[in-house]
């Protein structure tokens, strides 16, 4: 049970408690839906759950005495509505947190992640990335740490999203290409170690970053109410995907599933890291980018917000259309290929894709509609990811699992 007192009469109390203990089950689900938005208000949750009002508002009590949402007893009336208004529901503002860690080939961020995909605080990240994973992950998790000192929140998990698919079930970085990484890197292990020693509370977990990118976009973003969600994105270097099903996360038998950066779209084109040739990887990332347009990459900035304010603020340039074009015609046939293939309901486009999308959003679309036999028949929705930092709400959703799973148990 949680830890608060109960200001309740004794009666209403032993009443709310039968209802709570028949909607016990309910309080995973609950949390989820107003976690996600799908239940603003008690009218919602109790549709959703189909249970009665009355046990709706003992799981909503349950779940606001454990500190995780807010419930307005005393909303205000919409202008013309009729009848009394129902309770309003949020997560709690000033609830538990969760340390959200990013590691990328240009860097690291921490960050402290609230229910809701909000983003509480993050520290500073560093610009370079050393070749031993645990002096990063140590230096990002100290990072976390002092935020955590400096907020006073309570911190009841951590998750690190990378630049690399992870194995399951030992958690290691089988081809962290972008980085200096040795292959195979224990990651998971590495990071949950770092989160203990720095007296960190909760389980701690690891992710490709596209994935959690994919996850957070389902829950927060741009993904949300699609059944089949597929994800690509660029980072700051190379190219990733993920595909969401029914909710979940599509890893396959092993975490290895959706490696799209490895789909080949040009046989003449770039040699791959991975030992192919002309493969989305490096053919539709910021680097190819920067390289079709001639431009050498600058020290001042990342390569992704690069070749981002090379679309947004030199369009005009025929050398920077020209290599726009390309690398969106590559993007589609690679999309294509995967439409296909998945036969996903919605689209999503994250880093440089996003920008592609935007700078010319019925190329993208022509390429995709003319190379896929489902793009012909009915055409998928391509849309830009909305959340700027998805990757790192991402990782957090990964630590906020067990508690969306069981709330009593973990904060009772």
């Amino acid at each position: 049970m949680s830890g608060k007192a109960d200001p309740r009469p004794t009666g209403e109390r032993t009443t709310s408690r039968t209802r709570l203990d028949r909607g016990r089950g309910a309080l995973g689900p609950a949390l989820e839906l107003v976690h996600t938005g799908r239940a603003p208000t008690r009218a919602v949750l109790t549709a959703e759950l189909g249970v009665t009002r009355a046990t709706a508002g003992a799981v909503a009590a349950e779940l606001e005495a454990l500190g995780l949402i807010r419930v307005d007893a005393r909303p205000a009336a919409a202008a013309g509505s009729q009848g009394r208004p129902s309770h309003r529901l949020s997560v709690a503002e000033d609830g538990p947190v969760v340390l959200a860690a990013q590691v990328h080939a240009d860097g690291f961020r921490a960050a402290l992640v609230g229910l809701g995909g909000r983003i509480v605080e993050t520290a500073p990240g560093c610009e370079t990335v050393d070749a031993d994973p645990a002096k990063v992950l140590g230096s990002v998790v100290e990072a976390g740490a002092e935020l955590l000192r400096t907020t006073g929140r309570r911190c009841v998990g951590a998750g690190l999203a990378v630049p690399s698919a992870v194995a399951e079930p030992d958690g290691l970085a089988l081809n962290p290409l972008h980085l200096a990484w040795p292959v195979g890197a224990p990651v998971r292990r590495i990071f949950a170690e770092r989160v203990r020693e720095a007296g960190i509370d909760g389980p701690a977990f690891a992710g490709n970053d596209v994935n959690l990118a994919a996850l957070a976009e389902h829950r927060h973003g741009a993904g949300r109410g699609a059944r089949d969600l597929l994800c690509v994105a660029t980072g700051h270097r190379g190219v990733g995907g993920a595909l969401v099903l029914d909710g979940r996360l599509h890893t396959g038998s092993s975490g290895l599933a959706l490696e799209v950066g490895h789909l080949t779209v040009n046989p003449e084109g770039r040699p791959c890291h991975c030992g192919g040739r002309g493969c989305l990887d490096v053919e539709a990332d910021p680097l190819a980018l920067l390289t079709a347009a001639g431009r050498d990459p600058g020290p001042e900035v990342s390569l992704l917000q690069q070749a981002i304010d090379l679309i947004r603020h030199h369009y005009d340039d025929p050398s920077v259309r020209t290599a726009t074009e390309v690398l969106i015609d590559r993007l589609g046939l690679g999309l294509a290929g995967l439409v296909n293939i998945l036969n996903p309901d919605r689209i999503i486009l994250g880093g440089l894709h996003r920008t592609l999308l935007n700078a010319d959003p019925d190329r993208l679309r022509a390429v995709v509609a003319d190379r896929s036999l489902w793009g012909q028949s009915g055409g998928v929705p391509i849309l830009p990811c909305t959340l700027d930092h998805n990757s790192l709400v991402g990782a957090a959703e990964l630590a906020w699992q067990p508690v969306l799973d069981d709330p009593l148990g973990v904060l009772g």
